[in-house]
């Protein structure tokens, strides 16, 4: 296995309200530098609190109550990401580590058109590059996500979903991070368009070398794509292991109850009575 990229130790995430909610309880994990690590689980299980509270992008009522998240860079350093101060994790975010967020429509602003959202990366994160060199950059942006450089005036509601991912995708991509986070970025999209979107997304990571992390309670998917996958249950890791010992040699009844939920062309046809 290669070197450690991130490190994330008894990390919990607790929602204060009238009934304190534990979504997250001592989850416990590596991402590797160039894995692609799958975490899957069913719908409300905490994948997207715990992608969420790792980048620290979760608001009150959520606190984090324990644990810690390494961040180790190319250069040797190591970040302790819940120590940093407001600025230096807004810095640190979509620099090192971004993500595609779930639902493209709605992470999109419908009023400003595409080229001026990926344009925003630039402008915050790199202010000394001049006008003309963030429009290279977000054209070469589409162009590198097959959505073309013509689609920069373009508004999301003018593009299809499939391109409005990508959209989301390049937007990840803008500083090259190491790590990206994808949260359920197939959700709602067709099959075509989905198998588009997963050759689309291991053609670049090829290409970049950036790790994944990749959020779906589509085991199946996972098992195509990953490396490793980390299964989760009611906010827990219950198992966590290669793409192949998960499919052929399961641990955990959770996981292979998930396993036992999909179908299988050659599986024996029951009829209901």
């Amino acid at each position: 296995m290669s070197d450690p990229l991130l490190s994330v130790r008894d990390f919990s995430v607790r929602y204060e309200t009238a009934a304190p909610v534990d979504a997250v309880r001592d989850v416990s994990l590596t991402v590797h530098r160039g894995e692609v690590l799958g975490l899957a689980g069913e719908s409300g299980c905490g994948k997207t609190t715990l992608a969420y509270g790792v980048q620290r992008l979760l608001k009150p009522p959520a606190v984090i109550p324990g644990g810690s998240v390494t961040w180790h860079d190319a250069d040797g350093t190591d970040t302790d990401l819940l120590a940093l101060g407001t600025d230096a994790m807004m810095a640190f975010r979509w620099d090192k580590i971004s993500m595609v967020f779930q639902g493209a429509m709605s992470a999109l602003n419908p009023v400003a058109t595409v080229g001026a959202q990926l344009a925003d990366v630039f402008e915050v994160h790199r202010p000394a590059m001049s006008r003309r060199a963030r429009t290279a950059a977000v054209v070469e942006l589409l162009e590198i996500v097959k959505v073309g450089g013509a689609r920069i005036k373009s508004y999301p509601h003018e593009l299809s979903g499939g391109m409005r991912q990508r959209i989301m995708i390049a937007m990840a991509l803008a500083l090259r991070p190491q790590l990206v986070v994808m949260d359920e970025p197939t959700t709602a999209l067709d099959v075509l368009v989905q198998r588009e979107i997963l050759r689309e997304i291991t053609s670049l990571r090829e290409a970049f070398g950036f790790s994944v992390v990749f959020i779906t309670h589509d085991l199946p998917l996972l098992l195509e794509i990953s490396d490793r996958i980390a299964v989760m249950r009611a906010g827990q890791i219950v198992e966590i292991d290669t793409a192949e010992q998960i499919w052929f040699r399961p641990q955990h009844e959770y996981t292979r109850t998930l396993l036992s939920s999909f179908p299988r062309l050659t599986a024996e046809r029951k009829v209901a009575r």
